[in-house]
């Protein structure tokens, strides 16, 4: 292999996307916890714990990626946009009699350009802000309900030990 040659010019993220199974990771952590029984610890709740991290994160994950096919869908339109108005104020441009009429034309597609450029990065900052929150949501949802489950699995554990 050439020594410059990028280690990582053959990787597929999409494969391994693919590959990933979060059910296969609960459970083999399933398998992994259930050699264990540690007194006063409620092995089955650990587990439902954990498959449900996974779950959020999966889900988290998965909202995050809609959002950035979202926003590359209407970059791809926006660019669609911005080719097409471009080849019409060439035309336009180019139909402008006097050098004053030509000037005024190209200050008054400049400023339209201006302002639809503005439109469109506020409206690709407002998908991608849309997309984290979801993602974010789902994430601090679970965080809530982990916490609950440790508090309930003290409260359990000092009633058991008293």
């Amino acid at each position: 292999m050439n020594r410059n040659a990028n280690p990582f010019f053959g990787f597929d993220m999409t494969k391994v996307m693919a590959d990933f199974d979060p059910t296969k990771m609960a459970e083999e952590f399933s398998k992994l916890a259930g050699q264990y029984q540690i007194p006063g610890i409620d092995m089955a709740a650990v587990v439902e714990s954990q498959r449900l991290n996974v779950e959020a994160l999966t889900q988290a994950n998965k909202a995050a990626l809609e959002g950035m096919q979202a926003v590359t869908k209407r970059q791809t339109e926006i660019l669609q946009e911005t080719m097409e108005g471009t080849q019409t104020a060439l035309e336009a441009l180019a139909q402008s009699g006097s050098p004053q009429d030509a000037s005024a034309k190209q200050a008054e597609l400049m400023q339209a350009g201006f302002g639809k450029a503005l439109g469109n990065m506020k409206e690709l900052a407002d998908l991608v802000s849309k997309s984290n929150a979801e993602a974010t949501q789902t994430i601090n949802q679970r965080i809530s309900e982990t916490l609950e489950e440790i508090k309930t699995a003290a409260t359990d554990l000092a009633k058991t030990a008293k």
